[in-house]
């Protein structure tokens, strides 16, 4: 038994997420990314003497659909509280967040990892909040803040502590990503900071009933790095228990290039924020109507999307996996299959054309000019044998992205791709190959089975990609025998 195998990891996530809301969670103050530093911040970030902060009520409405599709019960009485406490990015020296009403109560969300197959990691709670300024530390010893994010409005997705593996941790964050993209609640960009993620890690031994010292890793900005991260922290705390050592309860920042966490500060045992409700702020009720007006405007989710496609569409798990992965992808790939029903076909295109023309052109599918019943006219043309998939790939779906509000009908007989599909249009292109290439024949009559290949390859460059593969296959096999 290896020294982990005594050792029962226990891990909990705090995933914070920015809305996507015009302005910020208390005031009017813009919220966009990348403006010029303390240029979106005014008085009520401040706390001026004689401003009163006012609820945005869009934040709380993204914040129920973050709910809704984590199956969590929704707090129909919510009270915003101050969390008091001193950084030099939080300006007031106390945040308004929610103690004991979050948002959303409880619920799940479903994750799937190569080692623990599909399971649900259970949810403590998911509450609003304004989000802090930033602190750039420079080379020296300079601190620069920039309090454009102060009062930004955030939820926060708080787990249970029920997870036991670095892959489940960042299976939750990607699921996490995909749902808010989903939900056009927020961008997920982790790299800009929009989706942040702490994780509270802790170590005991397998027949311990009591949790190990928990360590918070702060602020991970990618999904690598926070399984990255988690690998190295229950290492280290390996490494300390093994070696008889106290793990200390701290606070603790991971660095991506020398894959190592670095200790930060030393956490209390009860952290005191003395907490109390916000006195300018009104408690807020979710009625019925209310609640019924935002199911209403929720999409179909990601789960939703991917059952869809392995029952109704009979795609394997691997394909509805890559086509669910974004939201603009699953939608243009249910749209076309609207109007085919070759749908493994239309998972071909999305995954092999599509998917590479929009990489190089750095789009996304709903920037895609072919219209879903072209690509879907293109997939039943080959279906039909009027098209090979050759031809339609190389050169007719080229000249369609330069033409999209042209008919495809039109486009294939203009550049005469129509499949040559009858015998007397190819028997002579595949006499002339066979004339043209003895010696390949002479190895073929003696095994050389592959060579069907090149002499497949052959026709099909001289009829202009125009030759039914099927037929030509069909004819070549036979010509050959009679040699």
């Amino acid at each position: 038994m290896s020294v982990t195998d005594k050792y029962r990891i226990v891990i909990g996530l705090e995933v914070h997420a920015q809305l996507l809301t015009a302005s910020k969670i208390f005031s009017a103050e813009p919220s966009s990314f990348g403006a010029s530093p303390n240029t979106q911040v005014g008085v009520i970030t401040l706390a001026h003497p004689g401003t009163l902060p006012k609820l945005n009520k869009r934040a709380f409405e993204l914040a129920i659909k973050m709910g809704l599709a984590c199956n969590s019960e929704v707090s129909r009485t919510n009270i915003f509280d101050r969390k008091n406490y001193f950084y030099p990015d939080l300006p007031k020296g106390y945040q308004i967040t929610q103690d004991r009403t979050p948002v959303c109560k409880g619920g799940f969300v479903t994750i799937k990892t190569k080692e623990g197959g599909e399971q649900s990691v259970t949810l403590n709670r998911i509450h609003l909040e304004e989000d802090a300024g930033k602190s750039i530390h420079t080379e020296g010893s300079d601190t620069w803040i920039d309090l454009n994010r102060a009062g930004v409005a955030l939820i926060e997705i708080v787990t249970e502590p029920c997870m036991s593996t670095a892959e489940e941790a960042s299976a939750f964050v990607a699921e996490v990503r995909k749902l808010v993209r989903y939900l056009e609640i927020c961008d997920g960009n982790m790299e800009e900071g929009s989706l942040r993620c702490d994780a509270n890690v802790s170590i005991m031994l397998k027949d311990a009933t009591v949790f190990g010292k928990k360590v918070e890793i702060k602020n991970m900005n990618s999904i690598r790095n926070v399984q990255r991260a988690i690998i190295v922290e229950v290492a280290r705390q390996i490494e300390l228990a093994e070696r008889g050592e106290v793990i200390l309860s701290e606070t603790r920042t991971y660095d991506a290039d020398k894959n190592k966490t670095f200790s930060m500060r030393e956490k209390e045992e009860l952290n005191d924020y003395r907490y109390f409700p916000d006195p300018d702020l009104s408690p807020v009720v979710v009625t019925d109507e209310w609640l019924m007006q935002i199911r209403e405007t929720m999409p179909a989710l990601p789960r939703e999307l991917y059952q869809k496609f392995t029952s109704e569409y009979a795609l394997s798990e691997y394909d509805a996996s890559v086509l669910t992965d974004s939201k603009d992808i699953a939608l243009y790939t249910e749209a076309v299959c609207r109007h085919t029903k070759n749908y493994k076909a239309v998972a071909n295109w999305m995954m092999g054309p599509v998917k590479s023309w929009l990489n190089e052109q750095q789009k996304t599918a709903d920037q895609f000019p072919i219209q879903p019943p072209s690509l879907a006219t293109v997939i039943d043309l080959i279906d039909q044998g009027k098209l090979n998939f050759t031809a339609a790939s190389q050169r007719l779906f080229p000249a369609i992205l330069k033409s999209p509000q042209a008919s495809v009908e039109n486009i294939v007989a203009e550049l005469g791709l129509a499949n040559a599909a009858d015998q007397n249009s190819i028997l002579p292109i595949i006499e002339e190959v066979i004339i043209a290439f003895p010696e390949e024949v002479k190895q073929y009559k003696k095994g050389k089975g592959a060579l069907i290949g090149m002499f497949m390859g052959e026709v099909m460059k001289r009829s202009h990609g125009k030759a039914d593969p099927k037929t030509t296959k069909e004819l070549l096999v036979s010509k050959l025998k009679e040699l």
